[in-house]
């Protein structure tokens, strides 16, 4: 489900009906991942977590992407204080410079009316403090190797701390 299909997000069964664009501006389609466990996040290039964050999801990734087939999916969001205010381009340079690996999607937004429907649907799946809405830059959720959410964290538990929750679902 692309970001203009987005009327019946609340019907989807996983999120393998769901597309994202990549940050050249091609939509993948997320059933890429079928089979995976995957940790999406919505992440930001000048938030206070920023740094601790990037470098823990790089690790997370070279340390259990090919022994356990983890696949992290970075949502750049500018909603939270305008901490991503570069275009794709500049996001590139971004991670290009932090040694990023794995997957980082076009900036989307995670809250309102105009969130992305993959963000929509898994804030419905599993509320956080605040509800459905999310609170703030490096919101992770664990999705499970059926494309199913199981877990939610908010910004300040740190990547590295999710390994005993991720091992779980390998």
């Amino acid at each position: 489900m692309s970001e203009e299909n987005s009327e019946s997000w609340d019907e989807s069964e996983s999120i393998y009906e769901f597309t994202a664009k990549n940050l050249k501006g091609d939509e993948v389609p997320l059933k890429k991942y079928k089979g995976h466990v995957c940790l999406i996040v919505n992440v930001a290039s000048k938030c206070g977590y920023t740094k601790k964050n990037y470098a823990e999801l790089v690790e997370l990734h070279e340390k259990y992407a090919d022994s356990n087939g983890l696949r992290i999916l970075a949502f750049p969001c500018n909603q939270f204080g305008k901490q991503e205010p570069g275009d794709s381009e500049k996001i590139c340079s971004f991670i290009e410079a932090r040694n990023v690996k794995f997957d980082v999607f076009e900036k989307v937004n995670v809250n309102g009316s105009e969130a992305h429907p993959l963000w929509k649907y898994l804030t419905s799946k599993l509320k956080g403090d605040r509800g459905n809405a999310i609170k703030w830059n490096f919101t992770k959720f664990i999705i499970d190797s059926n494309g199913q959410p199981v877990e939610r964290f908010t910004s300040n538990k740190n990547p590295k701390a999710l390994v005993t929750n991720l091992e779980k679902y390998w």
